[in-house]
């Protein structure tokens, strides 16, 4: 819907007297200011909680003299300067906590049984799947894939010997530790303690 020129003149001269209307009634009906009455009155003088001016303890106006007179003074309600470097009262020390029993000694193991034992764990790797034939002694060993056929007194990957074989065993030999490990035909892997070292 379009307005002609006209009717565009007569809405825009209502709403500026709409608008008019507005601020007048709004200055008609405006709060008056209101009055307090005041804390000091005219004349007064109000007590400061902060500190006095300093007079030099000689009459005189030599400003050093009045700058270590104020230096000396001490701030009214206020417990810490922030210009002197004074140490305050230490804390004390909270009480130290109950110690219970030190806990059990930890048994450190010596290079050799360090040695031993990663010995024992290699050769605990190895299973024993069967013989070639009895008249040999030749028998199947693997270990992490690779697959050995040995016969009793053979040397395993550089310092693995072949001690002994039974029917349904095998017992290997780490030549630098003297660790032994026996080896079962069902290939649980069932090692029974080392004999020597």
């Amino acid at each position: 819907m379009a307005l002609s020129a006209e009717q565009e003149k007569k809405l825009l001269l209502g709403l500026l007297a709409v608008f008019a209307m507005l601020v007048a009634y709004r200055i008609l009906n405006a709060e008056k200011p209101r009055a307090v009455p005041l804390v000091y009155p005219p004349g007064t003088t109000a007590s400061s909680p902060l500190r006095r001016g300093v007079t030099s303890p000689s009459g005189g106006t030599d400003p050093l003299i009045l700058l270590l007179a104020r230096r000396e003074e001490k701030f009214p309600g206020v417990a810490r300067d922030i210009f002197r470097m004074a140490n305050p009262a230490p804390k004390p020390k909270p009480a130290p906590a109950p110690v219970g029993p030190p806990p059990p000694a930890v048994p450190v193991k010596t290079p050799e049984e360090i040695a031993a034992d990663t010995a024992r764990a290699d050769l605990s790797k190895f299973r024993l799947h069967g013989y070639l034939n009895e008249k040999d002694s030749n028998l199947f060993l693997s270990k992490d894939g690779e697959t050995f056929i040995v016969k009793s007194g053979d040397t395993i990957l550089k310092n693995y010997r072949v001690k002994e074989t039974g029917k349904d065993y095998v017992i290997l030999l780490d030549t630098v530790t003297r660790v032994e490990v026996r080896v079962e035909l069902s290939g649980s892997g069932d090692q029974g303690l080392p004999k020597g070292r």
